[in-house]
Parts: C-alpha cells; sequence; structure tokens
C-alpha cells in the first residue's frame, strides 16, 4: 500500500479537495457584506472570481515550495513541455468530441447542466469569465486535481485514472437532472486523464496549467464571439 498511496500527502489532498468543493461558501462573505442578489448573472461571475482568487491564494500557500520548484522545470524545458501537453491534449480532445456526438446524437442526453450554468455566464459578463474560467480556474483545478493526487498517488495509472475520472465527476454531478447526464463524466474524464498523463510524463504541474488555459480560454472566447 506504501508503494501506492503516500497516505500524509492522501490527507492533505482530501483537505485541499474538501476546500475547493466547499470554496462557494468564501463568497458568503461579499454576499452578506454588500446584500449582493445572487440571481444576477453579473454577480455570480464576480463571485466564483473572487472566490477563485482567494482559493488560489490559499492553494499558493500550501504548496509554495513545490510551485516554485516546477515552475523552474517548466521554464527549462519550456519547449519540450510545451510540445508534450499539446499532444496529450490534442488527444484528450479528439475523444471528448467523439463522446460528446456519441452523446448528443445517439444518446439524445441534451447539453450537460454544467456547461449551460457556464454559458449563461459567459453571456451575462463575458470579459470577466475570460479571467475566471480562462485562467483563474485551470490554475485553482490542476493544483486541487492534479498535484494534491500526483502526491497522494505513486503509481502512475492509479494517479491518472483516479485524477481524471473525478476531476470529471465533479463537472457532473454537482448539477446534473437525469442519469443519463452521468455520462457527460466520459468526455470531462478523458480531458482530466490527458492533463493527468502531460503532468506525469514532464513532471511540472504549468504544463498543464498551461493546456488547461489554452483550452478554456479557446471555449470561452468563441463563446463570446458566438453571444
Amino acid at each position: 500500500m506504501k508503494k501506492l498511496i503516500n497516505m500524509k500527502q492522501l490527507l492533505k489532498g482530501v483537505l485541499v479537495f474538501l476546500l475547493f468543493y466547499f470554496s462557494s461558501y468564501i463568497q458568503l462573505v461579499p454576499i452578506f457584506l454588500f446584500n449582493l442578489d445572487i440571481k444576477i448573472g453579473s454577480t455570480r461571475v464576480i463571485l466564483s472570481t473572487f472566490s477563485n482568487l482567494i482559493l488560489l491564494f490559499i492553494l499558493f500557500l500550501i504548496y509554495k515550495k513545490e510551485l516554485k520548484q516546477e515552475w523552474i522545470k517548466f521554464k527549462k524545458n519550456f519547449l519540450i513541455n510545451i510540445d508534450t501537453g499539446i499532444k496529450y491534449w490534442l488527444i484528450g480532445l479528439l475523444i471528448m468530441m467523439i463522446s460528446n456526438i456519441i452523446i448528443n446524437f445517439f444518446l439524445k442526453a441534451g447539453q450537460a447542466e454544467n456547461e449551460k450554468a457556464v454559458q449563461q455566464m459567459i453571456s451575462s459578463l463575458p470579459w470577466l469569465m475570460i479571467i475566471s474560467a480562462g485562467i483563474l480556474a485551470p490554475i485553482v483545478e490542476e493544483i486541487v486535481f492534479r498535484k494534491s493526487f500526483k502526491n497522494a498517488f505513486l503509481n502512475k495509472w492509479l494517479f491518472i485514472i483516479l485524477s481524471g475520472l473525478i476531476f470529471g465527476a465533479l463537472h457532473v454531478i454537482t448539477s446534473f437532472n437525469s442519469i443519463t447526464e452521468l455520462l457527460y463524466i466520459i468526455p470531462y474524464g478523458s480531458l482530466g486523464i490527458a492533463f493527468a498523463a502531460m503532468y506525469y510524463k514532464t513532471d511540472t504541474i504549468y504544463t498543464s496549467i498551461s493546456m488547461h488555459m489554452l483550452h478554456n480560454l479557446i471555449l470561452t472566447i468563441i463563446s463570446i464571439m458566438a453571444l
């Protein structure tokens, strides 16, 4: 078991995961201080950005030393890391697209509720969503789902599969309305697995952060252009 799991890091990872899972409660501070109406779309975007900033600050304090070390490693082999990241991202994106097509056209599952919520937020305050969804969220999610998982799970495939599937599940189970929507764990999970694989390959979290940012920025900008 010790060869598979670092129990000390697993406990740390669980605490980080819980911090991420309940991070929306951070939004209660400005809501009560300024009597904000959370039914307004632009307010939800501002609150999401606020909680992401606070969470990112806390995560940086937790992993400060490791993040600095991995930044040096990322810069040292920048082109190789980016090249590796793009290859894994494209594979994950292809699987994501194919599985989405199957789910939407053959199983008639409809659009994932999480995706609907994101689209509504983009239409409410598009340019702030570039910062929140395109930059802050990828950094936070990669530290939570990749950094903490890699530290805890020492086996390559255990880390990659668990990191990807839990990442995918968290994008679905918090807002699904039907059993068929659980199928969206596959496309979200495939991308999560790709991010985990590139992190393991390059041994620097900034590879997956860069690709996650690229992915989210492209989707956010496309959504803005479609408004």
